[in-house]
């Protein structure tokens, strides 16, 4: 068998195979063999129909079978040896072939090649790193959320803002006497504090219990209709019917009572011994928070990264007829107005993909598995991170990652976030980082 690849311009190239008789006639009469022995043929036992008749009937579909095995085997193996930098699959050319008649097969496909370039990061290009500052205000709202975990909650006789109060709810007429008719609803739970209108918010400070309150429920919650209905048990089309005022009798006031910062607390939430006071316990969750911010600092790195390169680079050039048609192959379904509208969308997507792949070989990146093991672990930690989970057992750590690496695309997902981890690290300390200090509002504000 002959394959040759003669290059029609930079960026595409025609691949040729030449198959001949004795390329595949052996594992052709080999495979009619074994279809001998499963055929049933009426008038013949199994196993026993003359190889004229299974030739006959079978032999141009197995012939078609055996070439395309070979075919799409021996092309592979050409591409990998002379490392053919190919994008996407060999495009079939229209080829002139008859399957009965003919003994000798060429087969020519259009290729698209990756474009030449190159790219390189030094100390030369400047590149900005937001640095997020950890406010104390920060550390007093993560504080303040694992004091509420072991909070208690206290029967109290007068109201204070954050207060839960229950009593009950009664629709008033127009003179502000018990409407007739009107909705009541026993045991009404709500929190003074989620109203949106601070004037009607007033009303209830200070307030006893057993005091009877008018307000407006209405106006307190801006009209929103899913808070209206949970508050007034009706459905939401028929909040609007219920727009006036409400007397509200409190019977009951239920206050949060946050927990104490005991060593208990930093324990449970640090691990044993981590922090002895209340001065080392902020000083860790101030830490914690950092590295999450520090996640977020690498991912706007390598945005930044990315946008730099390509405007580096500059435009590729690419074989567009031939990368259209491979795009319709993938998205037949979709057709040519889905390939028109996103194909240069789907090129900026191909040069980051290739300068990030020269990227890794120049920097030697490898991705082992012990890298797709601690990549899951740390991902699991991140994610109980985020519900303020610092103290996670490695018992936990292993059974979840054991899971994530139990699903395809949760390991082929972890393997890029290696490349991507290693990928950023080696690039900061090549070029020459502009670090800049940031609020989490101005950082977010980066991605609006």
């Amino acid at each position: 068998m002959n394959i040759s690849l003669q290059n029609v311009d930079k960026v595409s190239a025609v691949l040729t195979a030449q198959i001949e008789k004795a390329d595949y006639q052996e594992k052709v009469e080999k495979a009619l063999k074994t279809l001998r022995q499963r055929v049933n043929m009426p008038g013949f036992r199994k196993g026993m129909v003359p190889m004229g008749l299974i030739k006959k009937q079978y032999g141009t579909s197995v012939l078609l079978e055996e070439v395309d095995k070979l075919l799409q085997e021996k092309v592979g193996e050409y591409i990998r040896e002379n490392k053919v930098n190919m994008l996407g699959t060999p495009l079939p050319k229209e080829n002139n072939i008859n399957f009965e008649t003919d003994e000798n097969f060429e087969f020519s496909f259009d290729i698209a090649l990756a474009p030449e370039f190159n790219v390189e990061l030094s100390a030369a290009d400047n590149l900005d790193y937001y640095d997020i500052n950890v406010t104390d205000e920060m550390v007093d709202q993560q504080v303040k959320m694992y004091t509420q975990r072991t909070a208690k909650y206290e029967k109290v006789e007068d109201y204070q803002d954050n207060d839960m109060l229950k009593g009950l709810l009664a629709e008033l007429d127009e003179n502000g006497n018990t409407k007739e008719g009107g909705l009541q609803v026993e045991g009404a739970v709500m929190m003074p504090s989620y109203m949106k209108n601070d004037d009607q918010k007033a009303i209830f400070n200070g307030a006893k219990v057993n005091t009877v309150l008018v307000f407006n429920p209405s106006v307190a919650f801006d009209n929103n209709e899913a808070e209206l209905a949970s508050l007034l048990k009706v459905k939401k089309e028929d909040v609007a019917a219920h727009t006036g005022n409400f007397s509200f009798q409190i019977e009951e006031i239920t206050r949060m009572i946050p927990g104490e910062l005991t060593q208990e607390l930093f324990d449970q939430v640090l691990g044993e011994g981590k922090a002895s006071n209340e001065e080392e316990f902020r000083a860790q969750i101030k830490e914690a928070i950092a590295k999450q911010f520090e996640g977020d600092s690498d991912y706007k790195f390598m945005i930044d990264v990315r946008a730099y390169l390509a405007n580096k680079v500059g435009k590729l050039e690419f074989a567009d007829g031939l990368m259209k048609r491979i795009m319709l192959e993938n998205n037949k379904e979709k057709g040519e107005e889905f390939v028109n509208e996103n194909y240069d969308k789907s090129l900026e997507e191909l040069t980051w993909h290739l300068i990030k792949e020269k990227l890794v070989e120049a920097n030697g990146i490898k991705v082992e598995q012990g890298d797709i093991t601690d990549m899951a672990k740390e991902t699991t930690r991140a994610q109980f991170a985020q519900y303020g989970m610092i103290n996670v057992p490695d018992e936990l750590l292993e059974n979840y990652s054991k899971e994530m690496l139990k699903k395809r695309e949760s390991v082929e997902a972890l393997v890029n976030r290696v490349i991507e981890s290693k990928l950023g690290d080696a690039l900061k300390a090549q070029v020459t980082l502009n670090h800049k200090a940031v609020s989490a509002e101005e950082f977010n504000q980066m991605f609006q």
